[in-house]
């Protein structure tokens, strides 16, 4: 099992589309990933109701779990959606 804490940079946090791609991500590996906010329990990250309810907005600490033959893996691709600039609304 690996963790990783990350801020969140986005201005408008995680909001419906980053948490649609961190669930998208998230379903591509076999490894069980996890997500935390705010020292609240870990929630399943293939659930976007999960995600969303963190309510976890720009400067938010989010803590992530993987547990998996691939956890590193699931990890970096995690951060590198959370990290991606994706604060403007279509």
């Amino acid at each position: 099992m690996q963790r990783r804490r990350i801020i969140v940079t986005n201005r408008l946090g995680v909001h419906a589309r980053v948490a649609a791609r961190l669930v998208t991500t998230a379903t591509t590996f076999v490894s069980e990933v996890k997500l935390g906010h705010q020292g609240e329990t870990l929630v399943d990250a293939r659930s976007i109701m999960a995600v969303l309810m963190l309510a976890a907005g720009q400067g938010s600490e989010l803590e992530l779990e993987a547990c998996g033959a691939d956890e590193q893996e699931a990890l970096d691709a995690l951060c590198h959606v959370i990290n991606e600039n994706l604060d403007h609304v279509d």
